[in-house]
């Protein structure tokens, strides 16, 4: 079935967030006028959020969303209990790898023994929610601060690990190299209670520099009827 997804203009309270930030941090007052409109994107709360997660683990955005969508058009693949009962070769022929199979299995038995549950996870603290993520096999904190950005839309959750934030922080402030994610999540203090805004700001800005589209973008526009 084809879907399609829009990304609205960000809602009330991110927009006084983008003011505020600007006010923390000046460096970012010229990425909105340079780079247009900030998209709002948000992905589906519970295994499905997560599985997408994994798919875009350490691959570029355009695989990541050519995979997801093969991965949808599988029957049952986005049900923790029938994703179970799916054979490794049909998850491999969707694309992913071996490694990538064994963690959406992980992930689906969490679910589906309910160790994680999307409506307990909506209610938890963001390190409690982090820990309970990453705790399963294949889902680590860059998962689990993703998942909590993008289906929980929480406010102050920052990926300090994530290639394209360290080399938009770099590209923005002028840096020599792209700090480490000590030094950025350093930073990113900065920037609180807005941490998660700056990192979606952020992102915004490293699109803007290289023509790279989001995941979901790609996803959007290969499934738009």
């Amino acid at each position: 079935m084809k879907q399609s997804v829009s990304f609205p203009h960000p809602p009330a309270e991110a927009q006084a967030g983008l003011a505020a930030l600007v006010r923390l941090d000046p460096d970012l007052a010229g990425i909105i006028p340079a780079a247009g409109p900030l998209p709002w994107r948000s992905r589906q709360p519970g295994f499905a959020g997560l599985l997408q997660a994994i798919v875009g683990q350490q691959i570029s955005n355009a695989a990541a969303a050519a995979i997801w969508r093969r991965l949808q058009a599988v029957d049952g693949a986005l049900e923790p209990g029938r994703l179970l009962l799916l054979d490794e070769a049909i998850l491999r022929g969707a694309g992913l790898s071996r490694p990538k199979v064994a963690h959406a299995y992980s992930l689906a038995e969490a679910f589906a023994s309910g160790r994680l549950a999307t409506a307990q996870l909506a209610t938890m603290e963001d390190a409690e929610a982090i820990a309970a993520i990453s705790a399963v096999r294949g889902m680590g904190p860059w998962s689990a601060e993703i998942y909590l950005l993008f289906a929980l839309g929480r406010p102050d959750v920052f990926p300090a690990g994530d290639l394209a934030l360290a080399a938009a922080v770099a590209a923005l402030k002028g840096l020599d190299t792209r700090p480490t994610p000590k030094a950025l999540r350093a930073l990113a203090e900065g920037w609180r209670p807005w941490r998660g805004l700056a990192a979606r700001l952020l992102w915004h800005h490293w699109r803007f520099l290289t023509g790279r589209p989001a995941m979901d973008d790609l996803t959007a526009v290969k499934m738009a009827p």
